[in-house]
């Protein structure tokens, strides 16, 4: 090469440097205005700046940022769908950055696109085989019920041992839970919290477990242990182990209509005035507390009502004390004539009729009538079969 050859070169590459250096500053300037306009909530401007700043140097080391942020802004905008195409078109640009491929699989993810989550997420593992990205990748399979191929995910991180291996088992308690395999589940997230003490989303989701389990008790324990720790899990916790729990006839209200406290053998005028004429009817009358809110239709349909004598056997529980029942004695419908639930209260009011004898000495054992309620609340939860009843003699069982 001559000198005016070298000479030349030089110029070029002196020039071309000086271009590259040229554009990362307004690259730079770009990515800093995108900021101060996202920070003022101008999404929109801010969008255009990190678009440019991604274009005007697409191989820097803020470039990934510019494509993140941008991605934010639209979001902040409600336009996912651009969101997505910022990082589609960075992946164009830098197809071996995993960490693009990992942020899209979290934008699908987040939509519940969980097929394009998953080959997001698992193009991010072949490039580059780390915890957070096998994490997500079995976050993904456990939503869409793979649930061997998210045991394998989170079994190879619980392999690379320390710190890491907590997310292992965690996300192994979280596949079991959803296979309802609830103490291998909660022996897995007893594990995470070995590893971690302060693994709060370990403790939030051993308090789910339980409460799918039906242990409330045990839920309510390690709500406890959140409050004050993690109010947020707390908070969370309490409101599903409410939405979870089945729900109980609590008592019947004292001021019913049908005076259910009254003894066997009890003249059926003392009822109510009305019924010591002969042939005389009656609406009557019991309201009923819930533990919580109920499904209106299914507490309103009369046919998940039953109202019946006790043949319970055990002492004291049996209609007329066991004692043969007198041909005087009044005999009730199977079912209310309608219900009424005041969801306000959480308190349904059933009406039944009960009439009087052509002799006026008709007779009933109000306190071992049994009424049985077998309908739903509002989360769709059946009635704990401990609390779906009530008799005067006992109350709600």
């Amino acid at each position: 090469m001559d000198s005016y050859t070298a000479i030349l070169t030089d110029n070029l590459f002196s020039a071309a440097g000086s271009r590259w250096t040229g554009l990362e500053t307004l690259a730079t300037q770009a990515l800093s205005s995108g900021i101060d306009k996202y920070q003022q909530k101008d999404y929109k401007g801010a969008a255009q700046d990190f678009k440019r700043a991604f274009g005007l140097s697409p191989y820097s080391d803020f470039a990934y940022e510019a494509v993140k942020y941008g991605a934010m802004a639209y979001q902040a905008q409600g336009e996912t769908e651009q969101a997505i195409g910022v990082y589609k078109q960075a992946i164009k640009v830098n197809s071996t950055d995993d960490r693009l491929r990992l942020d899209i699989g979290n934008l699908y993810f987040a939509e519940e696109r969980y097929g394009e989550a998953i080959d997001a997420y698992e193009a991010a593992v072949r490039l580059y085989d780390d915890s957070t990205n096998r994490f997500s990748l079995g976050q993904a399979y456990l939503k869409t019920g793979r649930y061997a191929d998210a045991e394998n995910q989170f079994e190879k991180i619980i392999q690379r041992g320390g710190l890491e291996s907590r997310n292992g088992y965690y996300g192994m308690g979280q596949t079991y839970r959803a296979e309802k395999k609830y103490d291998d589940a909660i022996a897995q997230f007893e594990r995470a919290i070995s590893k971690d003490r302060d693994f709060y989303n370990a403790y939030a989701e051993m308090g789910y477990t339980f409460a799918d389990a039906g242990n409330m008790d045990k839920a309510r324990e390690i709500q406890s242990q959140l409050e004050g720790r993690d109010d947020g899990s707390a908070v969370a916790l309490q409101s599903y182990i409410l939405k979870t729990t089945r729900p109980e006839i609590v008592f019947a209200y004292a001021d019913s209509s049908f005076k259910y406290f009254m003894k066997p053998k009890s003249p059926l005028s003392a009822m109510d005035d009305y019924l010591a004429n002969a042939g005389a009817s009656k609406t009557l009358a019991i309201k009923f507390q819930f533990n919580k809110e109920m499904d209106r239709e299914s507490v309103e349909n009369i046919f998940n009502w039953t109202i019946k004598r006790s043949s319970e056997s055990a002492p004291g529980k049996r209609y007329n004390n066991g004692l043969a029942i007198p041909s005087s004695e009044v005999n009730l419908a199977t079912y209310p004539m309608d219900v009424f639930y005041d969801e306000t209260t959480l308190a349904a009011t059933l009406r039944f009729n009960i009439s009087q004898n052509d002799s006026a000495d008709a007779t009933i054992d109000p306190s071992h009538i049994v009424f049985t309620f077998k309908g739903n609340d509002i989360d769709g939860n059946a009635m704990n079969p401990e609390g779906d009843q009530f008799m005067g003699f006992t109350g709600s069982f």
